[in-house]
């Protein structure tokens, strides 16, 4: 409540009923993730079922304002989840598998559009640009999701050192770029169908320049400029302050990066993971450089050595995300469910059919490594792996192929969550245009929650059952040589 001068905010205490209601919602998010780790592998799973009681969608047991409060913060959690996927990122791998990765995404955004069609507007007699706007928000892949996975599954097997992993964070990325290319379509449709005018081909072509831009001129600069740069001048004198130097470079970059980003007119999400790429790049790997350490421990204790930007995100933020932002964020996707509304005969059937297409939709994206293993020429560890077995009297093309089918899986489920984009380009298209009926809303919400669900459990316990197996194929670790 603000004073009656208007110029402060009146401080006072909360009442037991709140304290107790925030108390009572941490603790349950953080036993839903343990609940939910340990029983299915997927511990996002229980934070999104805590945002459903707790939120709008059933019980709405916290505040109006704390929801709100919640979803913005659960969004710089997802923004610092991103950006720590870009800082752990393999850049090697990324580039190795660029190729690969774009056959990847274009699959992944192509099929479910399509299968929306072929069921949607064929099947349920769906309007065609209702089908469209439902088809492009379950084309696009949780970038959230992919690194909570990627992150989650680091117990078993460091996901992002491996080459499944670098394909699967580049097909996730591109993804989300071309969903939110999307969204700015299905935004400016409200005000077409509210009979105002737009120059379509801008409206397209902002967003996809903006990415393509700052994808092509982020490495060009990090390479010519600011890491020789950086390099020269600055990072002998960042050793001096260890992680004090290092976190406000992190703040600058993150911060200048996601504001090109959403003044540009593409996703601040791509901003805050090429802002971790950029980071990456820019100390020296020489073995005397600052940053190049065994550990955290000798880049505090060393003067001529400094903690790396990944030490400091672990010793600065990595606690805060994990225990708050991070199942923050998880929640806010529950807050935005309409729980009680799907609970209809024919939203149910449909959004089940719905959902099994379009997990087939992702799931397909995962043939393209069966697929470039089997017309891939083979490398030398993998030619005496084909020899070895091929004396057990197997088929050399079997052979080449027995270690794909886990990675292969392994891609295609991990792309099935929709999560964040998926929810709010369907929800933009239900509230700021008159093309999404509410059957077609609940529809796409059904599938977007459940693709949700089943996409990361799945993949936990592939990762479980088949983690080790997978790090030591032709799709596992890779050696670090950058």
């Amino acid at each position: 409540m603000a004073s009656e001068s208007g110029n402060f905010l009146q401080y006072h205490e909360l009442g037991i009923i709140e304290i107790l209601i925030a108390v009572s919602f941490f603790t349950f998010l953080s036993l839903g993730e343990y609940i939910s780790s340990k029983i299915i592998r997927a511990n996002i799973i229980g934070s999104i079922v805590v945002g459903i009681i707790y939120g709008v969608p059933l019980a709405n047991i916290l505040p109006s304002a704390w929801q709100e409060t919640f979803l913005a913060l659960g969004y710089i959690g997802l923004i610092l989840i991103i950006f720590e996927g870009g800082l752990t990122a393999r850049l090697d791998l990324l580039r190795a598998n660029f190729l690969l990765s774009l056959c990847g995404a274009t699959t992944g955004v192509i099929l479910p559009i399509s299968f929306s069609y072929l069921l949607l507007y064929l099947g349920f007699g769906y309007g065609a640009v209702e089908t469209f706007i439902i088809g492009a928000a379950l084309s696009a892949t949780s970038l959230g999701t992919t690194f909570a996975v990627i992150s989650g599954a680091s117990k078993e097997v460091d996901l992002s050192q491996t080459r499944v992993g670098a394909v699967l964070v580049s097909a996730a990325v591109i993804d989300d770029v071309t969903g939110l290319v999307m969204l700015s379509v299905i935004h400016d449709l409200g005000s077409l169908s509210g009979g105002g005018s737009a120059n379509l081909g801008w409206l397209i072509g902002r967003p996809v320049l903006a990415s393509a831009l700052m994808a092509i001129l982020t490495p060009v600069l990090s390479k010519w400029v600011f890491a020789p740069f950086f390099r020269r001048y600055i990072e002998r004198r960042f050793a001096k302050y260890d992680h004090f130097s290092n976190i406000i470079l992190m703040t600058l970059v993150l911060s200048a990066f996601v504001s090109i980003a959403a003044y540009a007119g593409t996703s601040v999400l791509f901003g805050a993971f090429l802002a971790g790429s950029f980071l990456t790049y820019l100390p020296s790997k020489h073995p005397e450089g600052p940053f190049v350490v065994l550990s955290r421990e000798q880049g505090e204790k060393e003067k001529s050595k400094s903690p790396t930007f990944v030490h400091t995100f672990e010793c600065y933020l990595l606690d805060a995300l994990q225990y708050v932002l991070g199942p923050l964020f998880f929640a806010s996707i529950g807050f935005a469910i309409p729980f009680l509304d799907l609970w209809t005969g024919d939203a149910i059937w449909r959004g089940v059919v719905y959902t099994l297409v379009m997990l087939v939709g992702k799931l397909l994206v995962g043939t393209w490594v069966l697929a470039w293993q089997f017309f891939s020429t083979p490398k030398d560890d993998e030619k005496q792996l084909i020899t070895s077995n091929s004396r057990s009297g197997e088929k050399n093309s079997d052979s080449r192929m027995s270690g794909s089918l886990e990675p292969a899986l392994l891609l295609g489920f991990a792309m099935v969550a929709r999560g964040e984009i998926g929810l709010l380009i369907v929800q933009i298209g239900y509230n700021d245009t008159s093309y999404v009926s509410e059957a077609g809303f609940l529809t796409a919400i059904w599938a977007i929650l459940l693709n949700t669900i089943i996409g990361p459990v799945v993949v936990g316990l592939l990762v479980k059952y088949f983690g080790k197996r997978i790090s030591k194929g032709a799709w596992g670790l890779v050696e670090n040589n950058q």
